[in-house]
């Protein structure tokens, strides 16, 4: 129940992913607005099927790799649904989504049986731990996406090349509100994923902070973004800089959640 539950998710992720390519080529409102139902259908269903997993499992559906990467992609939905309220732009889920989609496609390959939790795992800080930790990582996926926007346009407009494109995409400002907006919410979930996954590793292992390989990379990601943040607010670092760091973040997160599982391992390696 819960596997095809996932792909009729994927599915429609898909299906809205082509909505808003179409929209970009053909500037058709139908297409957006059919792009956002199907990711709606989509995040609803996956919503169902975190839990379905959840109570098959006894707990929060994240003990394994297959399950870190759908709860990502679950979270990095909700992250876009949030500033899509607030920003509206159109054709920011041309490139939030794919990324949901080829993290949920990666877990296919993976091994999806249900195992029981080793002890230290056995506690109500795995939900409130890595809740906070992936939706903050999620806001910086969203800003990411728009960092991307921002650079394409500014291309543009510096070229003075205004193609079709660029009266798909919205001005500069807004691409630049957007990730400032990403960065204030992520930045303070990070932060306490951080602290209550301290919190947590004191009560499992005795030690708030063990220098394991994936509590370095998440300690090197949150100075990353805490610089972009002190950047922004003391020496009004806007535009192409702050997309740049942005960008440099999101590769940050990527090794802290893939490769330091595949490559480095470690207490906090998944399955």
């Amino acid at each position: 129940m819960d596997i095809i539950l996932h792909k009729i998710s994927l599915l429609m992720y898909a299906f809205a992913t082509v909505g808003f390519l179409l929209y970009l080529g053909h500037q058709k409102e139908f297409l957006s607005r059919a792009g956002s139902w199907l990711t709606g259908i989509g995040f609803v269903v996956q919503s169902l099927f975190l839990v379905v997993r959840g109570v098959k499992a006894g707990h929060h559906p994240i003990s394994n790799l297959f399950e870190a990467l759908n709860f990502f992609a679950w979270s990095i939905v909700c992250a876009y649904f949030i500033l899509q309220y607030r920003f509206r732009i159109k054709v920011l889920g041309a490139l939030v989504l794919p990324i949901a989609i080829v993290l949920m496609t990666i877990s296919l390959t993976l091994d999806t049986t249900i195992a029981p939790l080793i002890p230290a795992l056995q506690s109500n800080w795995l939900g409130i731990h890595t809740t906070l930790a992936f939706l903050g990582n999620a806001f910086f996926v969203v800003a990411f996406a728009g960092s991307v926007l921002y650079l394409v346009q500014e291309r543009q407009l510096k070229n003075r090349h205004l193609g079709s494109l660029f009266h798909r995409l919205p001005s500069l400002d807004v691409l630049d509100r957007l990730q400032y907006r990403s960065l204030t919410i992520g930045f303070p979930l990070m932060t306490f994923g951080i602290i209550t996954g301290a919190i947590w590793g004191a009560s499992a292992w005795g030690s708030y902070w063990s220098w394991d390989p994936k509590e370095t990379w998440s300690l090197i990601t949150w100075f990353i973004y805490a610089a972009l943040l002190h950047a922004r607010l003391t020496i009004g670092w806007r535009g192409r800089k702050a997309a740049w760091l942005s960008i440099v973040g999101f590769g940050a997160i990527l090794f802290t959640f893939l490769g330091v599982n595949l490559i480095l391992g470690g207490l906090h390696s998944y399955n």
